[in-house]
């Protein structure tokens, strides 16, 4: 399916420091696929060149607030390991956008994510039909969890989805490959970062 970047959004699911960044809280667990990938550095490049060409930029952090009262008093999975680890606590340095792709003016941030799929409990759906887009670029956090749920959301919605297999990290190489192997073909098409900027007709964008 051809790619319109004015009809395009990257959406970069939880480009947290407790995720991307020494003494993060949950950065050990993605260190080595994030190493490996160059995921951040890659999701970075692709970014400046995907706004220069004209597509939105949407940030989907996730936060709780201080005793994760939006969340079960009995939580398990996933979500137990965030509240084990006090992940993602609103006001916190773990919680804030790495600088790295920090919001600029122009970028969208969703608010209200509290679980897996970013479209579950905020408006991103809202926000991306008002802005004409129909193609979702998706990176971030977990390859198989939360990228995936938003996945399979903006699948079932009709979206032209695209996953970036260079700007995506799991806890492990074994569910990373067992991810973009079996399960991203099924719901999108999954792309490198320059492969999408190719699609876009992007130029990279050098650094001052």
């Amino acid at each position: 399916m051809p790619v319109d970047p004015k009809h395009t959004a990257v959406v970069l699911i939880e480009y947290q420091n407790d995720f991307t960044s020494a003494g993060g809280a949950l950065h050990g667990a993605v260190q080595g696929v994030m190493e490996q990938t160059g995921m951040l550095a890659n999701t970075a490049a692709l970014i400046a060149a995907a706004r220069a060409a004209g597509a939105t930029i949407v940030h989907a952090p996730i936060t709780f607030k201080a005793g994760y009262g939006e969340i079960s008093a009995h939580p398990y999975g996933i979500l137990k390991g965030v509240v084990d680890s006090t992940a993602f606590v609103q006001g916190e340095w773990g919680a804030e956008i790495v600088s790295d792709v920090a919001p600029e003016p122009g970028d969208i941030v969703v608010e209200g994510k509290r679980g897996l799929d970013a479209f579950a409990t905020t408006n991103l759906d809202f926000i991306l039909r008002a802005r004409g887009i129909t193609t979702i670029a998706l990176g971030g956090f977990l390859t198989n969890c939360c990228v995936e749920s938003t996945m399979r959301t903006g699948y079932e919605k009709g979206f032209h989805v695209i996953t970036l297999s260079d700007c995506v990290a799991a806890t492990s190489e074994e569910e990373q490959q067992a991810a973009l192997t079996f399960n991203y073909p099924m719901f999108s098409e999954v792309m490198t970062s320059e492969q999408l900027l190719a699609e876009l007709g992007a130029a990279p964008v050098v650094a001052r």
